[in-house]
């Protein structure tokens, strides 16, 4: 991921055709993808789809948006010239608009999770196969320096075998008091899958995506079903409908023997919120958001960080990536199918929460 990699994909693109973007979904997550979408060179926001009709209006005043609808096939059945659509709904709309999409001859763009459950998420990328089309998951934390840095460590043996990996998504208290991130019958989860989620693929992807063999886990809700009562960032959340754990914690076996924890919780009783990755090889380990790796090295016990890493904005070059993959035929670096080994290790963790025992993962 170098810095020269992104202008070579944009030089690319200059003077080519636009590339035609479709919105299915219209809210805060839509917003800050026509943000970024809006500042690049050959891209066209032509159109949006979305039920909330306030939320339809407010995006084609403020990105200039043609034409907007409230029913997203019908957006589909009109928009013949579209070349690609982001998926920005709610967990439960993921599956059905993108395979919508992808079956129109669109490539897509979902934002993360990828899908309610690992069932559907393959329902995605077997639509993609049979559509000839790009399905491209909304991960960002991948394209972070760090996260290269230590994937390039792993990748040339700098750790030897990687053995154990923990992967924490913590808040002390931040229960959003927005949206349905509290109904899991609409998100399928609570913080798991919706941060736990960036951590995990993050985690996954810098130890090369070993293949998970089996789930151990447990999750409790013990906080977010009553009223808030305690100064914080996002209080009085909807805890009426609030249907989804506080915590979650798991453990995942690779077939390769390599262990991975995963921590995710909206209010963990811990001293400030966490999000990091800590790696442990046979010669060698790395903390990620210090960008710190730990080896031994002329007779001594060294810690180690790199004198440089380049300045990048993960969530600006997803969607860079995700524009230059449709429109000029870069590799595709968050596959659908990336998605659905991520989304296969989340069903282990509420399956084996919900078991209470040990669960395989196919």
């Amino acid at each position: 991921m170098k810095e020269t990699n992104v202008s070579k994909h944009q030089e690319a693109g200059k003077g080519s055709r636009k590339l035609r973007v479709g919105f299915i979904g219209a809210g805060g997550i839509a917003r800050t993808h026509m943000t970024y979408l809006q500042k690049m060179e050959g891209v066209e926001i032509c159109c949006a789809a979305d039920i909330d009709e306030k939320a339809l209006e407010k995006v084609k005043e403020q990105f200039s948006i043609p034409r907007v609808y409230t029913d997203y096939r019908e957006m589909l059945r009109q928009e013949h010239e579209l070349d690609a659509v982001d998926v920005c709904t709610p967990n439960v709309h993921h599956a059905a608009n993108t395979i919508a999409a992808l079956e129109a001859g669109k490539h897509v763009l979902v934002e993360k999770p990828m899908a309610m459950n690992a069932k559907e998420a393959q329902g995605m990328v077997e639509a993609a196969k049979r559509a000839g089309k790009e399905l491209i998951i909304g991960f960002q934390h991948r394209f972070d320096a760090r996260t290269k840095f230590i994937r390039d460590q792993i990748i040339r043996g700098s750790f030897g075998n990687i053995l154990y990996v923990r992967a924490q998504a913590l808040r002390r208290r931040g229960i959003p008091n927005w949206g349905v991130f509290g109904r899991k019958e609409l998100q399928g989860g609570g913080p798991m899958i919706d941060i736990g989620v960036h951590i995990l693929e993050t985690a996954h992807w810098m130890i090369e995506s070993p293949r998970p063999v089996t789930a151990t886990a447990n999750t409790w809700t013990y906080f977010g079903n009553r009223a808030s009562e305690v100064v914080s960032m996002w209080p009085n959340w909807d805890y009426k409908t609030y249907t989804v754990e506080d915590l979650a914690v798991g453990m995942i076996r690779f077939e390769n023997g390599t262990m991975l924890t995963i921590e995710s919780s909206f209010v963990a009783h811990i001293e400030k919120d966490v999000f990091n990755v800590q790696i442990m090889g046979e010669r060698g380990g790395a903390v990620w958001d210090s960008s710190q790796i730990f080896m031994d090295h002329g007779g001594y016990m060294m810690n180690m960080t790199p004198a440089y890493l380049p300045k990048i904005d993960p969530f600006e070059y997803k969607m860079k990536h995700f524009v230059e993959v449709c429109r000029d035929g870069r590799k595709n670096e968050s596959t659908g199918e990336m998605g659905l080994m991520i989304q296969k290790m989340l069903d282990g963790v509420y399956a084996s929460a919900a078991a209470g025992r040990e669960v395989h993962i196919e």
